[in-house]
């Protein structure tokens, strides 16, 4: 009897045993083939952000790299038209001891009286001084148009004089610069109609009185005494009063401007000359 309980028992902890048994198997079974096609996609996608970030740096590496390669270019290219615009200063010091001479000229003489005369003549009676001297350097801009074939400009500096000297009460006023006719100056002289012929400025040279320029424009400054009809004037101290008058009249309405370049220059010659 004790025997038929106990072989009962032991079959019936084999029965259970194997009812369990396949449960575990399938808790125990490779993952399905969804599930690895989810890892496999998963895997390659990280894969491919980690190769696309170091893409991603180089890209913007050299994209900030060109953009600085950008910018030493435009450094170079500033730094090539400083020097192919520098003029040739083989005088430099004859020219700095006429800087030096010129400066204290305005200083000491120049500046005190144009500054009295500013005190006295209201600035639009000196305005229209200016427009008068301007008015007759008329035949400095004219020809300078013609040699340079620029004939619409030669014809426009006539028409200016024309009416200014007409209705601009011999040309102290400038009613052809208005908005009705609109004929603007030519900034033209004998110095630029050299060069329109390839003739360079040469090396820097500062005249006593005259201040900076060069063998072009010294050129400029001979053919724009035989054209200016101040120079005709007799007898000749008449004409270097006149120059000298227009020459006050000009500082008067633009002091100020040498100071401040003179100020803001660490080497005001060289400022000037470059």
């Amino acid at each position: 009897m004790k025997s038929f309980l106990i072989l009962t028992v032991v079959y019936f902890f084999l029965v259970v045993g194997c009812a369990h048994s396949p449960n575990s198997t399938a808790s125990s079974a490779p993952p399905s083939k969804f599930s690895n096609t989810q890892a496999v996609t998963a895997a390659a996608n990280s894969g491919q952000a980690t190769e696309a970030s170091p893409d991603k740096e180089v890209k913007s590496k050299s994209a900030s790299l060109d953009d600085k390669d950008v910018e030493d270019d435009d450094y170079l290219d500033d730094d090539a038209e400083r020097e192919k615009t520098a003029i040739a200063d083989p005088i430099e010091p004859f020219n700095r001891a006429m800087y030096h001479f010129n400066d204290k000229l305005y200083f000491w003489a120049l500046k005190p009286v144009a500054q009295g005369y500013e005190y006295v003549v209201p600035e639009q009676a000196r305005i229209s001084v200016k427009n008068f001297f301007s008015n007759l350097r008329f035949p400095t801009r004219f020809v300078s148009c013609l040699l340079q074939a620029d004939f619409s400009g030669a014809a426009t500096e006539a028409g200016r004089f024309t009416i200014n000297t007409v209705w601009g009460i011999g040309g102290l006023m400038d009613p052809s610069s208005g908005k009705e006719l609109d004929l603007q100056k030519q900034d033209t002289d004998l110095g630029q109609t050299l060069g329109f012929y390839g003739v360079g400025h040469g090396f820097y040279i500062v005249w006593p009185i005259l201040g900076p320029s060069s063998p072009r424009d010294s050129a400029d400054i001979v053919g724009d005494y035989f054209l200016y009809p101040v120079s005709y004037l007799d007898p000749f101290y008449v004409s270097l009063g006149v120059r000298a008058y227009e020459e006050v009249n000009s500082t008067s309405l633009r002091i100020g401007d040498y100071e401040s370049l003179k100020d803001a220059a660490i080497d005001p010659y060289v400022a000037i000359r470059d």
